[in-house]
Formats: C-alpha cells, sequence, structure tokens
C-alpha cells in the first residue's frame, strides 16, 4: 500500500473514532437513565403490571354476574334532562324530523303512491310521538337510559371474552395472593398447601418482581376500571368503581414464566444494557485515542481543508450560513441515529450492525463537513473586514439591492407589482371558485412559495437592472462618464448594457481622440507658423540688405547665396506640406512596377553616401544575395527609404552603428532601420507620425516634421505597413510589403 493511501486510511480511522466517541456520549445522555435503573423500572414493565391488575379485577376480582351488573344500574335526574335535551328543545326536534322526511313525502306524493306516503307518515308521526313523550314523562327516559347502560354491560361481558384468552397468556407470568379487606374473600392462582403461610410460600418462588398490599409506596390494591386496556364503557366503570372494593396481599412477577412476553423483553433489556455500557466505554476509549492521534502534525497535515477553500469561496456567504446549520443539524440527526441504533442492537447483530454501520458513515461524513465548515468560519474572527465584504456579496444583500433598485424608477415597479398582484389574485378567485377552498388553498400557498415568489423576485430584479440601464443611459445623454453597467448573464437586458457599455468606451475614445486632434491641429499651425515663417523672414531681411546703396560685392554675392538657400527650404516646405496634404487625402497616383527593394535601398543609401561617410555612424546593412521584387511605385517607395535614412542622418546619435536589414518572410518583405537616438523620444509613438512632428522638440535640425507622415501614407498606399518601436534609446521602423515573385 502506498504512503499516499495509507495516509487516507489513517484520516478516516481518525474521524471514525471521533464520530464514535461523540455518538458515545449523546448514547449516554439519551439512553443512560434506562440502563442505570433497571428493567422494574422502566415505563413498559409499569405499564404491563398496570395491565394485569386490571385484568385481573375484571376476571377474577370481579365477582358480579351480567344479570347482577344490570340490576345496579340507576339513573339520575340529570341524565334525564341530559337524554331529553340531548338533540335540542321539543321544537327543535320536531322541526328537524318533519324536514328528514319532507323530500320523502313529497316523492310518494309525486309518484303517487299511497301506501309508500301513509307509511313514511307513520314513521314520522310515531317519531314525533315518542319525542313529545320524553318531554312529557320522566318514566319514559328513564326506561330508554336503562336500555342503553343494559346494552353497554352487555358490550363489556362480550369484551371481557374476546380478551380472556390474552389474559390468560399475561397471568402466567404472574402470581397473586390478595384478600377483600371488607369479607375475607382470597383471590390467588397458587396452590399453597395447607397449613403453610402464604408469604412464606410466595417467597420460596423465583421472583422477578413482588409488590406488596398495603405498602408505605402503594398502600392498599384499591380495584377499578381505568379503561386503558377495555373501550370506554362509562356506565360499568361506574357501576364498579362505586363498589370500592379494596384488597390486601401481594402480586409478583415469575422469573422463568415460560411464553411470558414480560420476561423476553426482561431478557432483551439486559442484553440490551450489557451492549450500551460496552459502547460507552468503546466510545471513551475512542475519544482518548482521537485527541492522542489529532495531537500529531501527520493527522493535522492529512486534514486538507485548504482543497476545500476554492469551491467553498464561491457558496455565498448566507448561503454558507444556512449550509453550516444544515449540516449541524444532519450531524446531530446522525449522531442520535447512531444512538438509538446501539439501544437496538441486541435484536438482530447482523442487521443491526450493517445499521450502525451506515449510522456511523453518514455522522461522520457530516461530522467532517461540520469541522471544515467550522474551521473556515473561525477565520472570520481574526477578519471583521473580510466578514464584511462576505455578507455583502451574499445572496440576501444582493437580492434586497436588486429590490431597492427596483424601485430606483417606481412608476415601473408599480405598474409590474399591480400586473403581478392581479395575476395572482385573480388565481385565487379562480381556484376559490372552482375547487375545494381546503384542498386549494394548500396547493396555492405552495405554489404562491415555490413559483409565485421566485418570479416576483425575478421580476423585480430585472426591473432593478432595466432601472439602472435607464439611469445609466440618463447620465450618459447628459455628457457624464459614469462607471460600465455589469453584464449578467446572457438576457437581452445584459446585451443592451454589453452595448451601451461599448457605446460608452466609444463616446470616450471619440472625446479623446477629439481632444488630441484639437491639440495636434494646434501643434500644427503653430509647427507650420514656425516653420515657414524663418526662411521667409530670413528672405525678407535680406531682400532689404540688397536695397542699401554702396552693398559690397562679396556682401551682396553672400546675401544671394543665402536668399537661395532659404528660399529652396521654402520650396521644400511647401512641396512637402503639399505632398503630405495629397497622401492625406488620397488624391495621388500611383505607377505600379516590378522593382528590386536591395536595389531601391541601394539607390537611396548612394544618395546619402557623402553625409553617411562625413558623420560618425557606422553603417550595418545586411540584405539576401537575391533580388527581392515588390509591385510598387518605384519613385514614392524611395521617398520613403530617403526619409528614413535622412532622419537616421538627423537624429542619430554620434559614433553609434545604424542597422538597415532586408529580410523576406514568406510572401512579405520586412526592412528595418534601427538607430540609437540623439534625442529623448517619449511613449507616444503614434504622434510621430503627426504633420510637423519632429524628434527634435527644440527644432534645431533642419527638416519639415512631415518625414514620417509621409512616408506612412505612402506605405499604406501600397496596403503595406509602417510600424515604430522605441526601446529607451533605440528607435526602429520597420516597413512591411507585399513580396513578388
Amino acid at each position: 500500500m502506498d504512503i499516499k493511501s495509507k495516509s487516507k486510511l489513517v484520516l478516516v480511522a481518525w474521524v471514525m473514532l471521533i464520530t464514535i466517541g461523540i455518538s458515545g456520549v449523546f448514547a449516554f445522555f439519551n439512553h443512560a437513565p434506562r440502563y442505570l435503573d433497571g428493567y422494574i423500572d422502566t415505563p413498559g414493565f409499569h405499564d404491563e403490571v398496570e395491565r394485569f391488575k386490571e385484568f385481573l379485577y375484571v376476571y377474577e376480582l370481579n365477582t358480579m354476574s351480567k344479570e347482577d351488573m344490570k340490576k345496579e344500574i340507576t339513573v339520575s335526574k340529570e341524565e334525564i334532562d341530559e337524554h331529553r335535551n340531548r338533540y335540542g328543545s321539543l321544537t327543535d326536534q320536531v322541526s328537524n324530523i318533519n324536514v328528514q322526511y319532507e323530500q320523502q313525502l313529497q316523492d310518494a306524493k309525486d309518484s303517487g303512491n299511497k301506501a309508500v306516503e301513509e307509511a313514511i307518515t307513520k314513521e314520522r308521526d310515531a317519531k314525533i310521538a315518542d319525542i313529545t313523550e320524553n318531554f312529557k314523562s320522566d318514566e319514559h327516559v328513564r326506561a330508554k337510559i336503562i336500555k342503553e347502560k343494559e346494552e353497554k354491560i352487555d358490550e363489556f361481558y362480550e369484551d371481557l371474552e374476546n380478551n380472556r384468552a390474552e389474559y390468560r397468556r399475561i397471568s402466567r407470568a404472574f402470581n397473586y395472593y390478595l384478600t377483600e379487606t371488607e369479607t375475607g374473600e382470597v383471590f390467588t392462582n397458587l396452590n399453597i398447601p395447607k397449613g403453610e403461610d402464604a408469604d412464606d410460600f410466595i417467597n420460596k418462588q423465583k421472583m422477578l418482581f413482588t409488590e406488596s398490599y398495603p405498602s408505605n409506596a402503594y398502600g392498599y390494591l384499591q380495584a377499578g376500571l381505568t379503561n386503558r386496556y377495555f373501550p370506554s364503557n362509562e356506565p360499568v366503570q361506574e357501576i364498579l368503581n362505586e363498589r370500592n372494593k379494596v384488597y390486601e396481599g401481594k402480586v409478583g412477577l415469575l422469573k422463568n414464566a415460560p411464553g411470558s412476553s414480560i420476561i423476553s423483553d426482561y431478557q432483551q433489556f439486559k442484553r440490551q444494557q450489557v451492549v450500551f455500557f460496552v459502547y460507552i466505554l468503546i466510545s471513551i476509549l475512542a475519544i482518548v485515542a482521537s485527541i492522542r492521534m489529532g495531537r500529531k502534525k501527520e493527522i493535522k497535515s492529512m486534514l486538507g481543508v485548504e482543497r476545500w477553500r476554492p469551491f467553498y469561496s464561491k457558496v455565498p456567504f448566507d448561503l454558507r450560513v444556512i449550509l453550516f446549520g444544515l449540516t449541524g443539524i444532519f450531524t446531530l440527526m446522525s449522531l442520535f441515529w447512531m444512538s438509538d441504533e446501539v439501544h437496538y442492537f441486541s435484536g438482530n447483530p447482523v442487521r443491526s450492525g450493517l445499521d450502525f454501520l451506515m449510522a456511523l458513515i453518514t455522522a461522520a461524513v457530516f461530522l467532517a463537513g461540520l469541522y471544515v465548515q467550522g474551521r473556515f468560519f473561525w477565520e472570520y474572527k481574526d477578519d471583521f473586514k473580510r466578514l464584511k465584504s462576505d455578507w455583502n456579496d451574499s445572496l440576501f444583500v444582493r437580492t434586497f439591492g436588486f429590490i431597492m433598485d427596483a424601485f430606483t424608477i417606481k412608476s415601473i415597479s408599480i405598474i409590474l407589482l399591480i400586473i403581478l398582484g392581479i395575476v395572482f389574485i385573480s388565481g385565487f378567485i379562480f381556484g376559490r371558485t372552482y375547487f375545494d377552498f381546503r384542498w386549494y388553498l394548500g396547493h396555492y400557498l405552495f405554489g404562491l412559495v415555490f413559483v409565485g415568489l421566485p418570479i416576483l423576485i425575478i421580476v423585480l430584479r430585472n426591473a432593478g437592472y432595466f432601472n439602472k440601464i435607464a439611469l445609466n443611459v440618463e447620465e450618459l445623454a447628459k455628457g457624464n462618464m459614469v462607471s460600465d453597467l455589469p453584464v449578467r448573464g446572457r438576457s437581452v437586458f445584459a446585451k443592451l448594457a454589453a452595448d451601451i457599455n461599448t457605446l460608452r468606451n466609444e463616446v470616450k475614445v471619440s472625446h479623446k481622440e477629439q481632444a488630441k486632434s484639437e491639440r495636434l491641429k494646434t501643434e500644427l499651425i503653430t509647427n507650420v507658423s514656425h516653420d515657414l515663417r524663418t526662411p521667409l523672414t530670413s528672405i525678407i531681411t535680406y531682400t532689404e540688405l540688397l536695397k542699401t546703396p554702396d552693398l559690397a560685392p562679396e556682401d551682396r554675392d553672400s546675401y544671394i547665396e543665402i536668399l537661395d538657400r532659404k528660399s529652396k527650404r521654402l520650396k521644400v516646405l511647401i512641396d512637402d506640406l503639399f505632398e503630405a496634404t495629397k497622401m492625406a487625402s488620397g488624391n495621388i497616383e500611383l505607377h505600379k512596377d516590378r522593382v528590386d527593394l536591395n536595389q531601391l535601398l541601394e539607390q537611396a543609401l548612394a544618395e546619402h553616401n557623402e553625409t553617411l561617410v562625413q558623420s560618425s555612424l557606422q553603417l550595418r546593412v545586411s540584405k539576401p544575395d537575391h533580388p527581392v521584387y515588390a509591385f510598387v511605385d518605384g519613385q514614392k517607395l524611395w521617398r520613403v527609404f530617403d526619409n528614413l535614412i535622412g532622419n537616421i542622418l538627423k537624429y542619430s546619435l554620434e559614433n553609434t552603428r545604424v542597422y538597415i536589414s532586408v529580410k523576406e518572410e514568406l510572401n512579405r518583405a520586412v526592412l528595418t532601420f534601427k538607430n540609437v537616438t540623439k534625442y529623448e523620444l517619449g511613449d507616444d509613438l503614434d504622434e510621430l507620425f503627426e504633420r510637423f512632428k519632429r524628434g527634435d522638440q527644440s527644432r534645431h535640425t533642419e527638416g519639415s516634421g512631415l518625414g514620417l507622415a509621409i512616408a506612412k501614407s505612402i506605405v499604406d498606399l501600397h496596403e503595406g505597413s509602417l510600424d515604430i518601436e522605441v526601446d529607451g534609446d533605440l528607435f526602429k521602423v520597420t516597413v512591411i510589403l507585399q513580396k513578388v515573385n
């Protein structure tokens, strides 16, 4: 057996020991009073003795015959009055009789059967005459009462005969020797030899129990009929109890009475008593063993409470409380079940053993569940914030919140409640009209609790959800950027909430883009104004200087050279701006052809070769040995390469390496330009594609700030992509174009 399986068995054994120990405590408090006192003190035994004494009285001590008992019948004035007015006054009784026969007489008349009509009339009149005589003559009533009592006496003696076999069975277990105190008449079932004292003879018998009369506990044996073991018979009980006979002597139970159920019960009790005390001893040992095992670290590590935490934490707090309470109740029930199985263990050992094992497993499972839940609840004592958080996330609080949300817009909720109220009331009225009320009421209340109430909660929950959506839309319409709506489930409302969240996010992005556009527009105007004004100012200034009389020829040549350079600079700016505008509007025509990208890149590099040689930059170019073709406008794409290389020359840090590579990836050509920047670029790379945006924010370098914007527009027109990446000071531009063979 591996270590893991052995550990599980040890843990199961420990839980079983705890369960047995606790069930022993339950068994002790539940059944100890019964087994500590003994069988003679049990209610069952006391009941059997009392039953025998009542049987003894009616079968042996009662010497009255049926006829003698009938002679003892008496009728009181109160009994006459009760019999006379039992069904109301004379008028009421006569009226009731007439009502009883009215329909029968009418049917006889309608059928034309005179004989039947006369017979019914005669029967009715006889009853009326009898009732009338009841109110006229006491003797007439007395005779009726006597007859009723005689019938009761006959029933009593019939019951005696019916129960005689039961009396004989019970009496075999008992011995009695009783003397009627008034007459001295002896009643006994003992065969006492002549001359031997009855007490001595009884004492020689093997008796389990003996009751003597008179005694301090019982006094004299006063016979009577209690109707506990015979059908209620008031006249007989009244006659027998009026005799008020008392007896002295002894009543005892034989220890070895053959075929006696009392002795069988006694022997069963002794077996149960042994099982009970053995189990109490076992439970004590189990408690001691479980405590010793529980102190070991191995047991604590085997408990594995944490494995249940992910599942348990998903259950709402209030359902956890209910689950904990139900687990506690079922644990108590299963422990009481175990104690009862111990109590009844000696009946059928195999069946009792299986039932006890089932009870033990059930109790152990519930006890383990109660322990795990108790551990989780115990953690709340040091973490009130988590307790409060879990309570706020409970099903009750959420349901209450849904209901409160439902009344945020009262008109909707009131209309829904009115509609539901009409439906429920209509259903009640319909059922009340067409079904038995008592039968229907139970079914209606059941449906109301288990169907109507959940429907009401669901309706109010959806109404609250709708109200929340409506208020969110209202705030959104006012321009307030409220938080996202919760999206619950897959209902229409959930889809609507998701759509509103999408719309809100798009509005938020639109506002952000609009603000960014306004900022960039302002920067564009500022940058264009600055870049155009600088050369224009120089041209105006030097033009004025050229108008100066007696200007030296060398100065005139210098001014003209400056004017030429500034005018060309102004032309470049205007051309770039015009081209950027055409690119942005898409109003440009491409003349595409099959072009070798390697050769086109070499041409661009050759254009800047002199500048590259004069700079301190170290250029590293890698490209395939074979041509890489793309279907592009060579002139426009050369402009892209020219702009990118020009930016590298302007903005690269001195004495650093520049890497340019051409690669093939499947059906794409990937060109990469990497350099170390001279200036800090920041995080918003997208702005580098904006017009007049320059890497040198101080604008000390030459350039229009339109290079990357134009380059990206050209690549986009070729259905390619131009992306920028910045890692610290490393600046990387990636151009991707579709390759052709």
